[in-house]
């Protein structure tokens, strides 16, 4: 095992090195591949074949958490949804009979958003997008034997590929477009891409179970199964580029009565001529932003988006009422894994703080300062042992936080 490498991390999971080189060498730069013998083990039991065979037929799927794809195309979800019988004759659920015929015949399954679907997913991927600072999500491709799904393209977000089940075929090629954003889809480069697949590839290899190869955004890359089932986990991670500055920048400024008036009537937007002094407009605009809006207000858009782009690990809702409901001195809680936040002073001493919250704001009373400070840092905390407050007032504030949702129980497994 490399030194320097927390493998009880999710990322640490996936790759061989250290964060500082891992961030340094290839985040958003370059592919890295990863084999199982370097690593701790256990990404196979992210998601197995049986698994998958249970989403398809137990757990009422529906679209879009499932797509078809055969020879490079996405099939039409008519042909393997429809009603589901009495009780629940939603027209567009998954029939397992018709997902086994289209499987048979060669195509691939892609069971999308898994890491809303099940449970081992959600916790790798929650705890992963957590240590990124990125949001991410999980789609699985299960590809019949010696099949390709998808022709080569490129994705729109870096992405760990998790090989769980059999053995694939991987080609990647260096980026025809470079860390594209999410309005540059591959389809827009769509000859130079396959100009681009016909060249040698920069990584030709074979995935097994238990391999993991990074690949960030842009980066060309088409897989084949090989003499069985293919299955593998494609973790997208969203990542937050400069452009997403610029787009709040552009939010912040929308305001200015200037950017709000309407073009002159009967102008030619095709003439540059007749363009021009409404540009430089605009470019007073933006250069004036630049010196008048604080950075904290361009964050707080940033993070709108980051925040609301995944979810916290999920909680039990009916036993962590329970839970707060008797809560009492010895209770032990900790902070709900990946929920993100900012607590935030009063402005004069004495004054209330502001919890910030995804969806929303708190508000508690500046005695509880220590104590939050303490119940925020992510360990195990005992009720009755946070400071500068007595056992009744903890109780209430913790009872509190874990009917909002910001606290989880700690129980004995």
């Amino acid at each position: 095992m490399h030194a320097g490498r927390a493998a009880s991390t999710a990322l640490g999971s996936c790759i061989s090195i250290d964060r500082d080189a891992f961030a340094r060498d290839h985040w958003g730069r370059t592919p890295l591949l990863t084999r199982r013998d370097e690593l701790p083990g256990g990404l196979e039991d992210l998601l197995d074949l049986d698994a998958v065979d249970e989403l398809l037929s137990r757990r009422g799927l529906r679209t879009p958490f499932l797509r078809i794809a055969r020879n490079g195309d996405v099939l039409d979800s008519k042909q393997f949804t429809g009603r589901g019988g009495v009780g629940a004759e939603i027209a567009d659920q998954v029939h397992d009979d018709r997902v086994m015929q289209l499987f048979a015949d060669g195509s691939t399954v892609v069971l999308q958003a898994l890491h809303r679907l099940w449970p081992p997913v959600i916790d790798f991927v929650g705890r992963l997008a957590a240590e990124l600072g990125h949001p991410c999500q999980a789609n699985a491709y299960i590809t019949p034997p010696s099949s390709r799904g998808f022709t080569a393209h490129y994705d729109v977000h870096d992405v760990f590929v998790l090989q769980l089940a059999g053995s694939k075929q991987w080609a990647v090629h260096s980026p025809v477009h470079p860390s594209p954003l999410r309005s540059q889809p591959w389809n827009q480069h769509a000859a130079a891409v396959r100009a681009a697949a016909k060249e040698p590839p920069l990584i030709e290899t074979v995935l097994r179970p238990g391999d993991a190869l990074y690949l960030p955004r842009g980066y060309l890359h088409s897989a084949t199964a090989l003499g069985e089932t293919s299955a593998h986990l494609t973790v997208g991670i969203h990542t937050v580029s400069r452009f997403a500055l610029v787009e709040a920048l552009c939010e912040l400024v929308a305001d200015d009565e200037r950017l709000r008036a309407s073009l002159p009537l009967g102008i030619d937007t095709a003439d540059p001529a007749q363009l021009a002094p409404h540009l430089d407009i605009v470019r007073d605009v933006l250069t004036e932003a630049r010196g008048r809006i604080p950075a904290d207000a361009v964050s707080r858009r940033v993070r709108e988006r980051v925040w609301t782009g995944g979810r916290p690990e999920p909680l039990r809702p009916l036993a962590n009422a329970g839970f707060a409901a008797a809560l009492g001195a010895g209770d032990r809680v900790r902070l709900r894994a990946g929920l993100a936040h900012r607590l935030l002073p009063g402005k004069q001493a004495g004054d209330k703080l502001t919890l910030e919250l995804p969806d929303r704001s708190m508000t508690l009373p500046a005695s509880t300062a220590a104590a939050l400070e303490v119940l925020l840092l992510g360990g195990d905390v005992e009720v009755g042992r946070l400071p500068s407050l007595d056992v009744d007032d903890q109780i209430v504030l913790v009872r509190r936080l874990l009917r909002e949702g910001v606290l989880v129980p700690v129980t004995a497994e």
